[in-house]
């Protein structure tokens, strides 16, 4: 581990290390970043994180969690430029990124193979696969609900087994920048006993930033809760955001935090709504279908179909999703039941849709109550909440439609730097997906993101921080000591202020978009910054850490909020996982309230949007996706250009 040295700014002090290379955050991503810089000769490099065994990567999964791959088994063709394709065509993709996650995606997979990653083989070697949503190949693996944990935990020996220097318990508060490139960054110590130890400065020429989407701006998550992100503060270095309008949603359990995909769904279980004290027990579902056989078949598609999709809501799966939230917004619990079976048992297999009455005869699940089906079809999906401690055979499960994934993010080019020299963005972070993306590619694209990060960095950038950090440490050592004093009180609110920040969020600005309410939480969220040090208090060092975190979570709503009312100004109508009301479009079914009447968007449409700060606003701005590049593909000269430069720009 480096020695710290002191740094001092107008009466304040901070420790600083020093490093070539800072990879903030410790899921699959940053690991995988650390591990192949260290293999490329570059050992100058730091972990830092606020929470070593926290974050997405390590915590969460669902029925079976996919990892996305190039195909390796059987006779279906499949190439890397078809892979890319199928990237690319998940709309408002850049098409050398896609290429890149392509072609790297075997490398990658292998990699984690080695590792000691069990993705299953047949007896012959080759690693099978299946379709996952938006593929047309069965490039798709796991290794089952926790796949992510498994590449997380290898990934992390193969790190502490070169003892490459970790930080634990600093939580990132500032990228230091001059608006073109970083060189370093400033961080509160979660330990720290004493005021002149809270600040640790990290001196750095590149950052490699692993640290998630920016999970915490909503209430209604599938995210761990040791899951937060750090978007905003990336933002305000002068980092672009891309695709910032769109996510993923689904249903999932509020405690544990889980998705409820796969067999959840597929075993038919009871869905029904309860008061808030848990009284008025109700089988809601059934006021909007005709037949119980009609309503199985929907909540059976939701299994695999687990994202919520605006396209799927007028004759498939995706009104269960909006079944859901409008209980939810009654202030109502909604629970799957797995005891008994729904509707009174009121319904025949055989009078199911095609669909799944033939996908439960093939798993022989035809009998039993739903604990019963999915007992005999995935135990472990029973195990994992027991262990957790949820009895799915004595209590129901409470769900919501919850945010997953956000497809959009960091701008990035093909080696996953952003616009901001020095500063990367790898997993979650970095925006490398579009409106729509084949389940499992969010585990590759942080494979290959890091991967090529740490060979852009080793060949192309060594060395130390820029001259400009000791003005830019200066200037946010004095700026956060201050609004920390000026955020000191006996009494706290800034939970409750998250705690409701986060629930505006999810009312608004989720699956469901309603611009007129977007626009009055936009320019609440706004005002709450401008008087953030004179509305903001903390009674205490963890209530501290939340005030840092409140003024990332509030600068990425204000950035998240202002993407989608420009989308919506600029014509844009309800696509991939968002559903934008609009009072001249449709509504589905009659029943429904005015707030889901709405207008897709027509395939023809593929912008990206960018988003920037600069003198205290966002601005705004479209272009068209890079498309697939199509390089020199004549072997010798491909040779000749590697072996003089390695190609590497």
């Amino acid at each position: 581990m480096p020695q710290p040295q002191r740094f001092e700014a107008d009466g304040r002090s901070a420790r600083v290390y020093s490093c070539n290379t800072a990879i903030v955050g410790t899921g699959a991503a940053g690991y995988n970043a650390a591990d192949r810089l260290w293999a490329l000769g570059q050992h100058d490099i730091l972990l830092v994180t606020e929470n070593r065994v926290g974050g997405t990567s390590r915590n969460t999964g669902s029925d079976k969690q996919t990892y996305y791959k190039l195909t390796l088994a059987g006779g279906d063709p499949d190439s890397v430029r078809e892979m890319a394709q199928t990237l690319y065509e998940g709309r408002c993709v850049d098409g050398d990124i896609a290429l890149c996650e392509a072609a790297l995606s075997t490398q990658c997979f292998m990699k984690l193979v080695e590792l000691g990653v069990p993705f299953p083989r047949n007896r012959y070697g080759e690693y099978i696969g299946y379709k996952t949503d938006h593929d047309p190949r069965r490039r798709a693996t796991s290794v089952g609900p926790y796949t992510s944990k498994a590449m997380t935990e290898c990934l992390e020996r193969a790190v502490l087994d070169k003892q490459i220097p970790l930080l634990d318990k600093l939580q990132v508060i500032k990228i230091l920048s001059d608006g073109q490139s970083i060189s370093g960054l400033l961080c509160y110590d979660v330990t720290a006993a004493a005021d002149n130890d809270r600040f640790v400065l990290i001196r750095c020429k590149n950052i490699i930033y692993a640290t998630g989407g920016p999970a915490g701006m909503y209430a209604d998550s599938v995210y761990p809760f040791s899951q937060y992100g750090a978007t905003g503060l990336a933002l305000e270095a002068g980092a672009r955001g891309k695709n910032l309008t769109e996510w993923q949603y689904g249903l999932a359990s509020v405690k544990p935090r889980w998705n409820v995909s796969g067999t959840y769904m597929q075993v038919l279980p009871r869905v029904f709504s309860t008061a808030a004290d848990g009284s008025d027990e109700r089988e809601f579902l059934m006021n909007f279908f005709r037949t119980p056989a009609e309503m199985l078949g929907k909540l059976f598609l939701k299994g695999y179909q687990w994202p919520f999709d605006v396209r799927k809501v007028a004759d498939g799966s995706s009104i269960i999703d909006i079944l859901v939230y409008l209980e939810s917004c009654k202030g109502r619990r909604v629970y799957l039941d797995y005891r008994t079976n729904p509707v009174n048992g009121q319904f025949r297999y055989e009078d199911l849709p095609d669909e799944a009455r033939d996908y439960l005869q093939r798993a022989g699940a035809c009998f039993g109550t739903p604990i019963q089906r999915l007992a005999h079809m995935n135990q472990p999906a029973i195990d994992f909440y027991r262990d957790k401690g949820v009895d799915l055979a004595t209590e129901p499960l409470e769900i919501a439609l919850c945010a997953q994934h956000n497809n959009g993010g960091l701008g990035i080019d093909c080696w996953w730097q952003t616009n901001i020299e020095g500063l990367f963005a790898v997993g979650e972070a970095a925006a490398s997906h579009g409106v729509y993306r084949p389940g499992g590619t969010a585990l590759n694209a942080g494979q290959v993101g890091s991967t090529r990060a740490a060979q852009h960095i080793a060949a192309r950038r060594r060395g130390e921080a820029p001259a400009h950090f000791t003005r830019e440490a200066r200037r946010a050592l004095v700026e956060m000591d201050t609004l920390a004093r000026q955020c000191s009180a006996p009494t706290g609110n800034v939970r409750t202020l998250w705690r409701e920040a986060g629930q505006a969020m999810s009312r608004c600005g989720a699956a469901i978009r309603n611009i007129r309410q977007i626009s009055t939480y936009c320019g609440q969220v706004e005002d709450l910054l401008n008087h953030f040090a004179q509305r903001v208090t903390a009674s205490n060092p963890a209530e501290l850490g939340m005030v840092f975190r409140l003024r990332d979570m509030l600068m990425s709503q204000a950035a998240y909020l202002t993407a989608m009312l420009d989308y919506a100004a600029r014509g844009g109508k309800s696509r991939g996982s968002a559903l934008y009301t609009d009072p001249n479009g449709t509504k589905p079914y009659p029943v429904l309230p005015d707030t889901f009447t709405y207008t897709l968007e027509q395939d023809g449409e593929n912008r990206i949007q960018e988003l920037w700060y600069a003198d205290g606003a966002c601005h705004l701005g479209w272009r068209s996706p890079r498309p697939i590049p199509e390089d020199d593909d004549f072997f010798e000269n491909v040779w000749r250009d590697f072996r003089e430069t390695g190609l590497v720009d």
